[in-house]
């Protein structure tokens, strides 16, 4: 897992951090394409962000507004601009903290160490608010799935079973297990009721682009 991602156009500044922070051994990524950055976050899924205000196409208070769609991940930006109103506005939008340029690689080392271990000292057992399957994202916590340029919200079964089937993508589910899960018992709960649930789900999914996402394994059970 990328520990920092760093979203920043002076490819020579960018380097820089890059170097100091692998110094400290922390498993540094740079972006690459600046015009698909929040596709880039999701790719990389990081532990911490760090990002420039002045950016191309669209400002750091844009890409932090639309990476916070999906994630949590804590957002530290970088900027020459040092005004209360930017300070403001980058707190309001979903940041965590604001470094002004330029900084020395200590403060810079000092303000990551803090964000991570308040961020994750206490969180280490707790499961992902977001899970993903090569293009398409799970937002458990606002219960829908987004693919492309299109979201639909999800009922708590069709959540549920999507979350079952998502964590352990790759993997075929067997139906018994779902039913366990989605209703935990197996009792009263006949095959049709799952079979049900399924269908509606993957009359949404379809709804969105995501044809065939689950798949049936005959007489074994689903896989995505």
């Amino acid at each position: 897992m990328v520990d920092i991602f760093i979203i920043e156009d002076d490819k020579a500044l960018s380097r820089e951090i890059s170097l100091t922070l692998s110094k400290w051994s922390y498993n540094v990524e740079e972006v690459k394409d600046l015009e698909n950055i929040t596709k880039e976050v999701l790719e990389v899924n990081p532990k911490l962000i760090l990002m420039d205000i002045n950016l191309p196409c669209y400002d750091g208070f844009y890409w932090c507004s639309q990476i916070r769609n999906f994630l949590k991940v804590p957002i530290i930006f970088i900027s020459s601009r040092d005004s209360d109103m930017d300070i403001i506005m980058s707190i309001n939008i979903g940041g965590d903290d604001y470094i002004k340029k330029p900084f020395s690689p200590q403060v810079l080392v000092a303000k990551v160490q803090a964000i991570l271990r308040r961020t994750y000292s206490y969180n280490s057992d707790l499961k992902s608010d977001v899970l993903r399957c090569n293009d398409v994202v799970l937002n458990i916590l606002e219960s829908k799935i987004y693919y492309s340029d299109e979201n639909i919200e999800l009922t708590k079964n069709e959540l549920k079973i999507l979350h079952i089937l998502m964590e352990r993508q790759d993997t075929i589910v067997k139906r018994d297990e779902i039913i366990e899960e989605l209703w935990e018992s197996e009792e009263f709960i006949s095959e049709n009721t799952l079979t049900v649930n399924i269908n509606r789900l993957r009359k949404k999914l379809d709804s969105i682009g995501l044809i065939d996402f689950i798949i049936t394994k005959k007489g074994q059970g689903y896989i995505v």
